[in-house]
């Protein structure tokens, strides 16, 4: 995010958009440039142009669309989250919300999903919520992707990354879409101290972030979706 100055200073979180639609583009970059902390900094209409695009305009969070020709939407997310070393937060656009493809595009790597019909409050919303990556996006239509394809174990190994119980404890409540805030009222704890969890939680299971790390325990049967 850059600081940019306009009388006061504050972060700009600098977007990608990868969709080969032009009218979709169209309308995501006029929802964001509306706001005052958010800027498109670059298009795509393909996958395949999306790793140069974001290796050069180094953008906070990419809007993917999941479903394009040639390059789709989950070949680019892995190819920008295996060769980036600092990649930015990607959230896949889809029409349908039980798309087989949105469950494999947050396999690969995706950090939430959001349909082309969403409101543009909505929009906005899951950019910032990514961002701040404290709480999960959408948990319940994450939930609703995982009750569908069913867990299992032999996917994820969750038994061998040795998570005490508070930090189990921790990761059920991720599950559910709590924010750190949230998950340390609810334990009792201080906010710094549920961070200091979450983070072990994502280095044992050599998860990226919040959104990897819940999918991991749903495949893995430790948090049963429903």
């Amino acid at each position: 995010m850059d600081t940019v100055a306009n009388g006061e200073d504050r972060l700009s979180i600098k977007v990608v958009l990868v969709d080969d639609e032009e009218l979709i583009r169209a309308g995501l970059r006029a929802i964001i440039d509306a706001e005052p902390d958010l800027t498109v900094v670059g298009e795509a209409g393909d996958g395949a142009e999306a790793l140069d695009l974001v290796a050069g305009h180094l953008p906070d969070v990419v809007l993917m669309d999941v479903r394009m020709p040639a390059v789709d939407g989950i070949q680019a997310t892995r190819h920008i989250l295996r060769r980036m070393p600092d990649p930015p937060k990607i959230i896949v656009v889809t029409t349908f919300e039980n798309d087989d493809y949105v469950y494999d595009a947050l396999r690969a790597g995706a950090d939430g999903f959001l349909l082309k019909r969403a409101r543009p409050t909505e929009i906005i919303r899951a950019i910032r919520v990514v961002v701040a990556g404290d709480s999960l996006l959408f948990p319940a239509k994450i939930r609703a992707l995982a009750a569908q394809h069913g867990g299992d174990p032999r996917r994820s190994g969750l038994d061998e990354a040795g998570l005490t119980d508070r930090e189990a404890e921790v990761l059920r409540l991720m599950a559910t879409g709590l924010s750190n805030v949230e998950i340390s009222e609810q334990l009792f704890v201080g906010v710094q101290t549920v961070k200091t969890h979450v983070g072990n939680v994502l280095s044992k299971l050599h998860a990226r972030d919040r959104t990897q790390a819940v999918i991991t325990a749903y495949e893995s049967g430790f948090v049963i979706p429903g």
